[in-house]
C-alpha cells in the first residue's frame, strides 16, 4: 500500500447483493470497508471516494495469485460476436468474482442497415487460446486513449499467474499457390483499408459485413464497396461470395473476408485452390498468457500516462496488478443515481495507485460497469455494485475469478 487509509464507511447488503451506503465523512478523500473474503485468496470490500465532481462509491475485489486455488481468466458468451450480463457468464463458468471487460461494437447508427455486432475492441485470449485481434485505433468505441496507447494494449495473466500489461499484435499470413498475402484481422468487427481478415468458430453467428465498414481513422466512414469473402476447409476454397455473409463457421473452416485490395487479392483465388491461414497473437513481453483482455493502460509502473481524460467523470471499471504481478485488484465504481457522477479516468489512476496497484488498465464503463461475487456452492452470483442504466448490461466479456476444489 502507499498510503495508510482510514476505515470508516458503512454499508448493508442488499438483497440483490448490491450496496446501500452510509453517509460518509466527506472531509475524508478515500475510505475503505472491511474486507470480506470470498473464498480462499479473494476478497471484497467496498469504498468511497471524493472525486473533483462530487462523491463517488466503489466495489474492490483482491485477488491473490500466489494462492494455488486462484486462477483467473476470460469469461465470454462462447463466441467472440455475442454478448451476456457478467453475472450471467459468471455462474456459466463457476467463478466466484468477475467484472465486466473491454470496450465494444455497442451500435451501428452511421451504417443503415448493418447490425452492430457486439464484438470487443481489443485482443482477447481465453485459457491459453487467441479468440480475437485488435481493430484500427479509428474503429474503436470508448474514451479518448491516452498518449502512446494502441487498440492492440491488453491487460494480461501469464501461465505463470503473473499480471502484466501487455501489447498484442496480430502476425501471420495467407498462403496461397501463387505466394503469400498479408493477414490483417482475427475475428474482429473492423477491417483495416485494403486488408483480409480471418473469422474462424470462435466468431459466432454474427455477420461479417461490419468488417469492411469505416476507415482506420473514421469509424463512421461508409462501408466498402468492394469486397469478397470465401471459406477455405480442409486446406482448400471451398466457397466464395462477393460480399461478407453470416451464419456460424464450422469448426476446423475459415472464412476469409477482403476490402479493396484485399478483395482484389483473394478475387484471384477460386474453389479448389490450397489455401493455407495461419494466424497469431504475438506480446511484446515474454512468457505464454492465460488470459487477455482489450481497454488501455492508465497507470505503468506507479505512474500515470500522459493525456489521461481529467475533465469527464463517469462510472467506470478498471483491473490492476501490485506486488510485482502478483496481487490483482478488479474495480468496479458504482452507478446509483445519488452519486453516479463517478469519477474522470485520471482520477481512477490516481485511485488505483492509493489502493496499491503499480499497473492499472481502464475497461468500459458507464452502463456496463459491473462487479459480481459468488460464494463457492451457491448457484448465482450477486451484483454488488448498482448498474448505472438500473440493469446489468449485456457485455461480450470480462475478467473472472476461479477457485479450484
Amino acid at each position: 500500500m502507499r498510503a495508510v487509509m482510514t476505515v470508516l464507511v458503512a454499508w448493508v447488503s442488499l438483497i440483490d447483493g448490491g450496496v446501500a451506503w452510509a453517509k460518509a465523512d466527506e472531509s475524508t478523500e478515500l475510505q475503505l470497508g472491511s474486507p470480506a473474503a470470498i473464498a480462499s485468496g479473494v476478497t471484497y470490500r467496498g469504498f468511497s471516494l471524493k472525486g473533483a465532481h462530487g462523491r463517488a462509491y466503489g466495489h474492490l475485489l483482491t485477488v491473490d495469485l500466489r494462492n494455488r486455488r486462484v486462477s483467473v481468466d476470460l469469461l465470454y458468451a462462447g463466441a467472440v460476436g455475442a454478448r451476456a450480463k457478467v453475472s450471467q457468464l459468471a455462474d456459466r463458468d463457476s467463478a466466484v468474482g468477475a467484472v465486466n471487460g473491454d470496450f465494444f461494437n455497442i451500435a451501428e447508427n452511421q451504417h443503415p442497415g448493418v447490425e452492430a455486432t457486439g464484438a470487443p475492441v481489443g485482443p482477447a485470449v481465453a485459457d491459453g487460446h487467441a479468440l480475437k485481434a485488435a481493430v484500427p485505433d479509428g474503429q474503436r468505441f470508448g474514451p479518448e486513449m491516452p498518449s502512446g496507447v494502441t487498440t492492440e494494449d491488453v491487460f494480461a495473466v501469464g501461465t505463470d499467474k503473473v499480471a502484466r500489461l501487455d501489447r498484442l499484435a496480430l502476425e501471420g499470413s495467407v498462403q496461397t499457390e501463387d505466394g503469400e498475402l498479408p493477414l490483417n484481422g482475427l475475428n474482429q468487427y473492423a477491417l483495416p483499408v485494403d486488408g483480409i481478415g480471418a473469422f474462424t468458430s470462435a466468431w459466432g453467428k454474427t455477420s461479417r459485413r461490419r468488417a469492411t465498414c469505416g476507415t482506420d481513422r473514421d469509424r463512421g466512414a461508409p462501408c466498402s464497396d468492394e469486397t469478397y469473402e470465401l471459406t477455405v476447409r480442409r486446406g482448400r476454397v471451398a466457397s466464395v461470395a462477393g460480399r461478407p455473409g453470416r451464419g456460424g463457421i464450422a469448426a476446423g473452416s475459415v472464412v476469409l473476408v477482403g476490402r479493396e485490395e484485399g478483395a482484389r487479392q483473394l478475387r484471384k483465388l477460386g474453389v479448389g485452390d490450397r489455401v493455407d491461414v495461419e494466424p497469431r497473437l504475438v506480446g511484446r513481453r515474454s512468457g505464454a498468457l492465460r488470459f487477455a483482455i482489450g481497454g488501455f493502460p492508465i497507470l505503468r509502473g506507479g505512474r500515470l500516462l500522459s493525456g489521461l481524460d481529467a475533465a469527464t467523470p463517469a462510472v467506470r471499471t478498471a483491473a490492476g496488478a501490485a506486488d510485482h504481478g502478483h496481487r490483482l485488484y478488479l474495480l468496479a465504481l458504482d452507478g446509483g443515481a445519488s452519486y453516479r457522477s463517478g469519477l474522470t479516468v485520471a482520477e481512477l489512476a490516481r485511485t488505483m495507485r492509493r489502493l496499491g496497484a503499480d499497473d492499472a488498465f481502464n475497461l468500459d464503463g458507464g452502463g456496463s460497469s459491473t462487479l459480481v461475487t459468488r460464494k463457492p456452492g451457491s448457484a448465482h452470483s450477486a451484483v454488488r455494485n448498482h448498474p448505472s442504466g438500473g440493469v446489468e448490461r449485456a457485455v461480450p466479456n470480462g475478467i473472472g475469478v476461479f477457485i479450484r476444489r
